[in-house]
């Protein structure tokens, strides 16, 4: 007997769920919507993007002529910057580079080419980047500057200021010339 009324209510309540529908209701009206929360808090500011960075191909100068800056002689040659500022000169930064033999050498670059301690340096002004090599020895000579050279610079616009002295401004004129392109997604 037992038994039987367990049948009896498995069969009644599988026989009550497999006649329920839901055809046999209309759909009720949607409730009010609720209230919005309240505004998150502003995060941190993100780093400076490197949409503005500027740089160029290898380029090829002339090749150097004499010339004297600052007591210094030396020979010099000039590349053609149209995008160099002002504003670049102030405020940003102007990082360039020397390609000899396969290797990329920033500058200032001091080696002892020639026999002689020399250095090849950039000096920078609207418009144009001035490359000039002197000697370390003041004896009248000078070390070559052949439009083989190739040259490369990088211009980074200057940004915002830091909200405080302690932020660390990126010393981009330490960095290798491989890390550079590498923090500016730049093809080397």
């Amino acid at each position: 007997m037992k038994s039987l009324k367990t049948i009896i209510t498995i069969l009644s309540i599988a026989l009550v769920t497999i006649s329920c529908s839901s055809d046999d209701g209309t759909d009720g009206t949607d409730g009010i919507n609720g209230v919005d929360g309240q505004q998150g808090a502003t995060g941190p500011a993100g780093e400076t993007g490197t949409a503005n960075v500027i740089y160029s191909p290898w380029i090829n100068a002339p090749a150097g002529t004499p010339e004297t800056i600052d007591a210094t002689s030396g020979l010099s040659t000039s590349i053609d910057v149209p995008e160099l500022s002002s504003d670049i000169l102030s405020k940003g930064t102007i990082l360039v580079y020397m390609l000899y033999a396969g290797d990329t050498y920033t500058l200032p670059y001091t080696s002892t080419a020639g026999g002689y301690a020399n250095t090849v340096t950039a000096i920078s002004r609207v418009k144009k980047i001035k490359i000039f090599r002197f000697k370390h020895a003041a004896d009248g000579t000078t070390v070559g500057l052949p439009s083989s050279l190739a040259w490369r610079y990088i211009l980074i616009p200057g940004g915002v200021a830091a909200a405080t002295s302690k932020a660390a401004k990126t010393d981009y004129s330490k960095m290798s010339y491989q890390e550079v392109c590498k923090h500016f997604n730049i093809q080397p």
